[in-house]
């Protein structure tokens, strides 16, 4: 079962960043199921490092597109994702340092996050990026 099903709603209607959503619930499902069927450190490992290398690629797509089209919003919408990528690489240092697991917590956090992100913040360029 994953802890994030892809609903309509999530849709932007642009194919590219949609596309790149998905794959950003699916990594957050990935490492779900890897938690609940309790794999070894190192696959967590992987792909929580996957998340990470996939998230920072996303949001550089986005912000080279805030660039091409002068978002109004490009400042503030681009300082979120700063925080997220650097909440990202904290929690996956202490991942790799022991100090820190796996958790439906940190899972819940991704998830909460992600789709607060994609409805609120992105939804805000949509009509820029668009029109």
């Amino acid at each position: 079962m994953a802890l994030l099903e892809w609903k309509p709603e999530f849709n932007l209607g642009m194919a590219d960043i949609d596309r790149q959503h998905k794959k950003l619930v699916d990594l957050i499902n990935q490492l779900y199921d890897a938690m609940m069927e309790k794999k070894t450190k190192e696959v967590m490992g992987k792909i929580l490092k996957g998340l990470q290398n996939y998230t920072i690629e996303h949001f550089g797509y986005e912000e080279k597109l805030f660039a091409e089209h002068n978002y109004i919003g490009k400042m503030a919408h681009t300082k979120t994702h700063k925080e997220f990528v650097a909440q990202i690489a904290a929690f996956k240092a202490d991942f790799d340092a022991g100090k820190v697991t796996i958790s439906i917590k940190i899972l819940s956090f991704l998830k909460d996050w992600l789709i607060n992100h994609i409805q609120g913040t992105d939804k805000e360029y949509v009509p820029y990026l668009k029109g």
